[in-house]
């Protein structure tokens, strides 16, 4: 089963793209997905990144599985839109709790818009391997260094981010199975005693997450790291057609999107 961050190996037009230019098209994509403001423009915006994922030849279903764990902060937004947002016929109410037509619609929208956001942010780890979004991340940075931006530093901390995210959430699924196993029972109410036993996951995870920070730190401090200073890469960063190509398809997805916000229902 994937997770979330984890690179997909694949032979394909999106995974031979620069790293750089990735970087900057799925910031572009995001962007487009925001400003669909109608259903009809968000249903463009979804067309175009299915078609992404075809492109880069990853199947869809391992997608979702890999999403599965952010779906939660999917589906609390839609409820928070059901409960707060009020219009048009109401379908439930009791006391303050109020289900309406105008309330369903915005959860329906405004979920559809952050699974996309989803989507469109897990496209670049999926098809870019943890050193090159390193690399292109501290290209884009360096013109900040002028100023005194650490833009090495900060790429290394965006690589070792991305690295350890797939380790922590299998190292997750370890403690918890060794925690049932021990009797341990995590579907309690929060209230009373969920909290307690929520510790018996985030104590060792946290402990385990120092202790490869330090297995880290000693290791680069075993290599002599003295920073990017000096520092050269096996395979450069070139420009291909393959950027042109995708470029231009951010270009024409932005301009549907943005097109079809303006058609009338």
């Amino acid at each position: 089963m994937m997770m979330i961050g984890q690179y997909w190996p694949a032979e394909s037009v999106v995974h031979a793209m620069d790293p750089r230019v990735k970087f900057i098209l799925s910031l572009v994509l995001m962007a487009a997905v925001f400003c669909a403001a109608t259903p009809l423009a968000l249903a463009v915006a979804a067309l175009f990144v299915v078609g992404f994922y075809a492109a880069a030849r990853i199947p869809l279903l391992r997608v979702l599985g890999s999403l599965a764990p952010l779906l939660v902060l999917v589906a609390l937004t839609a409820v928070l839109n059901v409960l707060f947002v009020q219009g048009g016929e109401v379908y439930f109410q009791w006391g303050i709790i109020c289900v309406s037509e105008k309330g369903l619609q915005s959860a329906a929208f405004i979920g559809c818009r952050l699974f996309l956001l989803l989507m469109g942010m897990s496209l670049l780890t999926l098809t870019t391997t943890t050193l090159d979004i390193t690399a292109a991340f501290e290209h884009l940075m360096a013109p900040l260094a002028r100023i005194g931006v650490p833009a090495h530093e900060l790429g290394m901390i965006l690589g070792i981010a991305l690295r350890f995210l797939p380790q922590f959430m299998t190292e997750l699924g370890i403690i918890y199975r060794a925690q049932v196993s021990r009797g341990a029972h995590f579907n309690l109410n929060p209230f009373t005693g969920g909290v307690r036993t929520l510790t018996a996951l985030m104590i060792p995870l946290f402990t385990s997450a120092f202790r490869h920070a330090e297995t880290l730190s000693a290791a680069m401090e075993a290599r002599c790291y003295h920073g990017g200073a000096g520092r050269t890469r096996l395979v450069p960063l070139r420009l291909t057609w393959r950027d042109g190509a995708g470029c231009a398809a951010l270009v024409c997805m932005t301009a549907a999107v943005i097109a079809t916000n303006f058609i009338p229902l």
